[in-house]
């Protein structure tokens, strides 16, 4: 290793391998974590999908019994006053309408 020409190419070559080996490392790991999301994605769309269909479910029973609508927040078994939430729903509208107009009229 006296020759400075042929200890620089065996610098160079150790550079090169272990560049190469890290690039090896990085690269499988950048697909192992590629594959981990993949899978978790998947994952996640098969029980996305499960509770679509078990609501689907839920729904087409309900209908074939005659409960026709369920609120949010209530339970299936109670009876469901569509003509009381379909008032409470416009009062609610009108509520916001005017805190609207009163925030807009505040504000010019």
């Amino acid at each position: 290793m006296s020759n400075p020409l042929v200890q620089a190419f065996f610098v160079g070559r150790a550079v090169a391998e272990v560049l190469t080996e890290r690039l090896e490392n990085a690269f499988t790991d950048a697909l192992s974590e590629v594959g981990k999301f993949d899978a978790e994605l998947r994952e996640q769309l098969r029980q996305f999908t499960d509770e679509v269909m078990e609501r689907a479910n839920q729904a087409s029973e309900a209908a074939s019994t005659g409960e026709f609508a369920t609120a949010v927040g209530q339970s299936k078994t109670e009876p469901v006053d569509l003509q009381a939430m379909i008032d409470e729903l416009r009062a609610e509208i009108a509520f916001l309408r005017t805190e609207l107009q009163r925030y807009r009229s505040g504000r010019s």
